[in-house]
């Protein structure tokens, strides 16, 4: 087993409900926290929000890293030192949700709530999956010169300010990410045991998807339905792979019912 510490921020009182954030491929926490953060700040119970680096991406370096799993290592050993043996909830975008319900499934006792943004589903492996052709359905006109760029193969909403929170909170992560020690852990980039593997995770659950999400779709998430008894499944229209960054509005409206869910699901234990 080969862990690295994971850099990290946190946001919330020391005492508060324990919520792990965890993000995809190649960004860093701040796609995490600039969905997130408005969410919570409009919660009236008291939540500790930790959002790490992955290894290779943000702040954390990538040490001996080898392997899907050794990022799983790592990600456990950080539960283990900032969360311990208490209840948490554990949100995950993309590669990132892969991560969550694998993590979800080594600490199912603890997990008592999962949400997953644009995750990768069954299908790891680009080639693998089912995803629609990217499409703009919506382009303002002062952003007609970037057509052709990096935001233009990704964003289906392209405003100024979805423009905006994609360089704030995703572009920033990648301009910093150790790109060819993750094109090496790429070798090696599904998990040994498949997050499905084992009994039904029965807590509330939430899984989002984007209609026009062209890198990893919303039909492999469809197959993770009936390991989560407790999912609500939302594809909303209008979204692509930074659905969080499109659909703001809806994002935090079903954040926050399933926020709603997990406390009453805990009959005042949050």
């Amino acid at each position: 087993m080969t862990v690295v510490t994971l850099h990290s921020t946190e946001f919330g009182p020391a005492d508060g409900f324990p919520v792990l954030a965890v993000h995809g491929w190649t960004p860093d926490h701040r796609l995490m926290t600039g969905c997130l953060e408005p969410v919570f700040a409009a919660r009236a119970k008291s939540y500790r929000r930790l959002y790490p680096d992955l290894p290779g991406m943000g702040e954390t370096p990538i040490g001996e890293v080898e392997s899907a799993d050794d990022i799983l290592d790592s990600l456990n050993a950080y539960v283990d030192e900032h969360i311990g043996d208490k209840p948490f909830l554990i949100i995950g975008e993309s590669y990132g949700g892969y991560l969550a319900r694998a993590l979800t499934q080594k600490r199912r006792s603890q997990v008592v709530g999962l949400a997953l943004i644009c995750p990768v589903g069954k299908a790891v492996w680009h080639r693998d999956r089912d995803v629609p052709p990217h499409e703009v359905l919506y382009r303002d006109d002062e952003l007609e010169h970037l057509r052709g760029s990096e935001f233009d193969e990704v964003a289906v909403i392209q405003t100024s300010e979805t423009f905006r929170r994609t360089q704030t909170e995703v572009v920033v992560g990648l301009n910093i990410a150790d790109l060819p020690a993750l094109d090496r852990i790429q070798q090696q980039w599904v998990l040994k045991e498949d997050p499905e593997d084992g009994e039904s995770i029965s807590v509330p659950t939430v899984i989002m998807a984007g209609r026009q999400d062209s890198s990893t779709g919303y039909r492999d998430s469809m197959a993770l339905l009936e390991h989560y008894p407790r999912a609500s499944f939302m594809v909303l229209d209008r979204a692509g792979h930074n659905l969080q960054i499109e659909q703001p509005e809806l994002f935090e409206a079903i954040t926050s019912e399933w926020l709603d869910r997990v406390e009453d699901s805990q009959l005042g234990a949050l």
